[in-house]
């Protein structure tokens, strides 16, 4: 079993700054129109259909910068990808890549021995139809966190098995401080969460935890402390 996988995040500087109104989505679509061919970047095969695992390639828009993270692969593609001087089309506006900078490391995914604590830079899409109808039953906001806990704990796992790493040591999250917030997925409005947690596991900067993480949702970051909730 390897712990240890390659990550790749592409930093894109646009002749202007983004207009608001441009989605991950967007982004997602305009990079995906130059590369057709590269699978990583869309998930689609060629029959249509799409494949349904950890997305190796995610596209963030955080605070107006654009970024692309990949994994295993997905890092080998980002690290020889040229978009320098590409242009994307977002909507009804073209955006030229001036300059892209570039960070590859070889990172470790792992239980850790003490909590480490994260806080969420994109809304956390953690319920699904089911799930969403379990939490509005819920009376209290420690029952609502209980069950956010446990959704989170699975989401790591899915994710870890998904990148080969098979998690030796029960996982335990504790939310600190999180709220609802609206957002919308394809157009659907949907419930996300915003905020900060700690689990025993290593997450590197800017993965993605939940549903649509290729869209950029669920994207975490290392912070320094937590208050308790």
């Amino acid at each position: 079993m390897n712990d240890k996988i390659n990550l790749c995040i592409l930093k894109l500087k646009f002749d202007r700054p983004l207009d608001r109104k441009v989605k991950t989505k967007d982004l997602r679509g305009a990079v995906s129109n130059i590369y057709p061919e590269e699978r990583l970047l869309h998930q689609h095969r060629e029959n249509g259909k799409i494949d349904y695992h950890y997305p190796l390639v995610q596209y963030k828009i955080i605070n107006g910068e654009c970024l692309l993270v990949g994994f295993k692969d997905g890092a080998e593609l980002l690290a020889n990808l040229d978009l320098t001087t590409k242009t994307l089309f977002f909507g009804c506006e073209n955006y030229t890549i001036l300059t892209t900078e570039l960070e590859f490391h070889h990172i470790s995914i792992k239980t850790t021995e003490t909590g480490q604590s994260y806080s969420f830079l994109t809304p956390w899409l953690a319920l699904n139809e089911k799930n969403y109808e379990k939490y509005q039953m819920l009376g209290t906001w420690a029952k609502r966190k209980k069950l956010l806990e446990n959704i989170l704990v699975g989401n790591i796992i899915s994710m870890s098995k998904s990148l080969g790493y098979t998690v030796p040591a029960p996982i335990e999250a504790n939310i600190h401080k999180m709220r609802e917030v609206k957002t919308s997925l394809k157009g659907t409005p949907m419930i996300g969460f915003l905020g900060t947690f700690s689990v025993n596991f290593e997450i590197p900067d800017y993965w993605g935890i939940g549903k649509s993480v290729s869209r950029g949702f669920g994207t975490v970051k290392r912070v320094n402390e937590l208050g308790s909730s």
